[in-house]
């Protein structure tokens, strides 16, 4: 699911068609999730929802990040060196 519709949802957009899940949570869990819930002004549901949108957001920002690093990484960089490397090994570890 797009996370960008979800958003459009929960802020007065078109509704998209929703799942019934059946969790079981610790009780000592549910029982904070709910007051946090009546802290909040907003339901169980909606903060399940928010936590999970966040959860998916940080899982597609990160693959986001880690194909464009893989990107540069394969074009690799520019040292200036034209590919060519002047000194040996053994002079760069000279040793007295």
């Amino acid at each position: 699911m797009n996370i960008d519709v979800l958003r459009n949802e929960l802020k007065g957009g078109p509704p998209l068609e929703k799942q019934n899940v059946t969790l079981s949570l610790p009780k000592s869990l549910l029982k904070e999730a709910k007051i946090l819930a009546i802290k909040k002004e907003t339901s169980l549901t909606h903060l399940l929802v928010e936590a999970l949108e966040d959860l998916v957001r940080r899982g597609q920002d990160y693959e986001r990040s880690k194909a464009k690093h893989k990107m540069i990484l394969k074009k690799g960089f520019d040292f200036g060196t034209g590919g060519h490397v002047e000194i040996k090994r053994e002079e760069l570890h000279e040793r007295e």
